[in-house]
């Protein structure tokens, strides 16, 4: 861990120093107060400058996981109970009765097979969830540790994962299936309970007809509430099921930009922002927008493109984290901004390059799992900037 915690330590200065600098405006902007931001403390080592910074949540976590545990499946067992046997009593009713109660023993077998088939299902399921929930464990523990960017192991394990997750999905797919059968079951057995009820009103009856009847009604709507019961447990398990499936995409997402840096992120941020927000507006780039957010606006994080490839998206993750985390309905501005010194022709050249620049941090944000509809882009120019920047800010 002590080594992680050096590497870190280095590629964190280098996005306070010449990328990223986020610490003093996260706080301000996020508290709304004036409260003095943690300072990070640094110590001259060698010929470079080191600068510590506290542990982010993530980084805190003894045992961190992009993943949420599996839900847990329904438990129920649909098995239906066994008809009670009848006897011919040679009238036209008792005809009418041993007919019924073949299409009801016809429907219980189709219940018993589903039943059958979704408990079979379930323990697939099941299967199928530790599976990717073990791949991804691995994943983030290496990554936890530390390792290198693009790791050809981490991305193996990866497109193990996505083939869990892919079986997962071929699951709730068979779920569906299932619960369409289930679903025509229940209007078959509607229909052989209004038959039964019909019966009652034939001519040429006897008794021991009517005893059946009574017997068999019984059956059916004992039925029919064994059927409801299976399409509520299919419907709970699908619900689950689908949501849990569609986190886990975002978070895989997530997940490969963090081996492609070799760094530990978190859960994806769509899960933790996109539920509770109102829509915005598509996002745009516009060619000229008002002084960089504003003069009464602090950006959450400054992004300086003063040198190639700047590596600045673990620390963007970080900040645009917290911000969701205090705000879950917060929406993002990024703003473009090149310096306006030297002649047009460089200020114009400056103002794509800042564009361009925009446009990466967006596509950063997306591949976290934000919505690009959370974010609106704007470019300007700037006489009080150096180098291009790419202000963000929280709204």
């Amino acid at each position: 861990m002590s080594i992680r915690r050096s590497h870190l330590g280095v590629v964190v200065a280098a996005l306070l120093l010449a990328g990223c600098s986020y610490a003093d405006s996260l706080w301000s902007t996020l508290s709304g107060e004036d409260e003095e931001p943690p300072k990070a403390t640094s110590t001259n080592s060698g010929s470079g400058r080191v600068v510590a910074i506290p542990p982010s949540l993530a980084e805190a976590n003894p045992q961190p996981t992009l993943s949420n545990q599996p839900p847990a499946l329904g438990t129920g067992n649909y098995a239906a109970q066994p008809l009670t046997p009848g006897s011919p009593t040679g009238t036209f009713v008792g005809r009418q009765v041993q007919q019924l109660r073949g299409d009801l023993q016809r429907l219980q077998d189709n219940i018993n097979r589903h039943n059958s088939d979704l408990q079979q299902l379930r323990q697939q399921m099941a299967q199928d969830s530790a599976n990717y929930f073990g791949l991804v464990g691995q994943i983030n523990s290496r990554l936890q540790v530390g390792t290198t960017p693009g790791n050809p192991q981490l991305i193996a394990q990866w497109n193990q994962a996505q083939g869990a997750l892919d079986k997962m999905n071929d699951d709730i797919a068979k779920l569906n299936s299932l619960s369409n059968q289930a679903a025509s079951d229940s209007s078959l057995a509607a229909y052989i309970l209004e038959s039964v009820k019909a019966a009652y009103g034939l001519q040429g009856a006897v008794d021991e007809d009517h005893r059946q009847l009574t017997q068999l009604e019984n059956e059916v709507n004992r039925t029919v509430v064994l059927i409801d019961r299976l399409l509520n447990a299919l419907s709970d398990d699908i619900s689950r099921q689908s949501s849990y499936v569609s986190n886990e995409r975002n978070n895989l997402v997530t997940l490969s930009v963090a081996i492609k840096n070799g760094e530990l992120y978190g859960q994806s941020l769509a899960n933790r922002a996109f539920s509770s927000a109102a829509p915005l507006s598509t996002a745009a780039l516009r060619a000229t927008a008002p002084a960089a957010g504003g003069a009464d606006r602090r950006p959450l994080v400054v992004i300086r493109f003063d040198k190639p490839n700047v590596a600045y998206e673990q620390a963007l993750y970080t900040a645009v984290s917290r911000a969701l985390e205090r705000r879950p309905n917060a929406a993002f501005d990024l703003v473009a901004v090149a310096p306006n010194a030297g002649s047009a022709a460089q200020v114009a050249l400056n103002t794509d390059a800042s564009k361009r620049n925009a446009q990466n941090v967006l596509r950063s944000l997306t591949n976290m799992g934000l919505p690009a509809d959370r974010v609106t882009l704007s470019a300007t120019t700037s006489g009080a900037v150096r180098s291009n920047e790419v202000q963000i800010y929280v709204r």
